[in-house]
């Protein structure tokens, strides 16, 4: 259920009761992306989604990077009253989960990261992201993501699930190219955050998909041995979108994940 927390600011869902997980969704979606795991999580647990600054139901924000959408975070948990999270972001939403780790490091139970990476972009995705820019400023943001977000599937979902992919693109649509741009431009600025991973003392999450394109598996290898525990999940015939692609699965992942969290 939404709730209104009298910050017009800020816009999340909220539902369950138990331990505290909240799941940050990656571009260019909105807090329904993890409508499969909300669905199955809120009997075990106190599921928080938010609508990141600039998606959904939350109005862009500025100056828009990792650190001030961690503040923003903070801030629904202090009006929750939360003292202590598993939070797992996906893509994007894993790069605000690790400036929100740089940042809280307190506040955490486990830090999860759903098809992501503690890296900085590399010279050659800075490169990419500038020229998505310049085309969406150039053909407009429709024409940009019904060629990029199919990628974002594994050859056998999209054969599969036609619809489920449209269906992405359409949540894709629902996001300003204002937002889309300034998310860009946030990640290109990122820092790398590897450190971060090495620091933490709780377990952190690493779900990958073996067809992943945006995050290929031999990039995020490496990262699963920086924390002190890890839990690694590798998905077959999944591209960036296991919360989809593989929802039964990542389900069972992320509880078991929370669950050990509690220990």
């Amino acid at each position: 259920m939404w709730k209104e927390s009298g910050n017009p600011h800020i816009a999340y869902q909220i539902d369950g009761q138990g331990p505290a997980v909240m799941l940050l969704h990656g571009f260019p979606e909105n807090s329904y992306v993890w409508e499969h795991q909300q669905a199955f999580l809120k009997a075990h647990f106190k599921v928080i989604i938010p609508d990141l600054p600039g998606s959904g139901k939350a109005p862009l924000t500025t100056p828009l990077t990792m650190d001030t959408m961690a503040d923003y975070i903070h801030a629904i948990l202090l009006a929750e009253n939360i003292n202590e999270v598993v939070m797992i972001g996906h893509s994007m939403g894993a790069y605000v989960a690790l400036a929100f780790a740089e940042k809280y490091p307190q506040l955490l139970k486990g830090l999860g990261l759903f098809h992501s990476t503690a890296a900085a972009d590399s010279e050659e995705k800075k490169t990419a992201r500038l020229k998505s820019i310049k085309m969406m400023q150039q053909y407009g943001s429709e024409t940009f993501l019904r060629q990029t977000l199919p990628n974002m599937f594994s050859p056998a979902f999209k054969s599969r699930q036609p619809e489920r992919v449209e269906a992405y693109i359409k949540m894709g649509m629902q996001c300003k190219q204002e937002s889309l741009i300034a998310y860009y431009e946030a990640m290109i600025q990122r820092p790398d955050r590897k450190t971060v991973l090495q620091s933490l003392q709780v377990p952190v999450l690493f779900i990958i998909g073996k067809d992943d394109n945006a995050i290929p598996i031999d990039s995020i290898l490496p990262q699963v041995t920086l924390p002190a525990v890890s839990s690694i999940y590798i998905f077959e015939e999944v591209g960036h979108m296991g919360m989809w692609e593989a929802f039964e699965e990542s389900n069972a992942a992320v509880q078991q994940f929370v669950n050990f969290c509690q220990r």
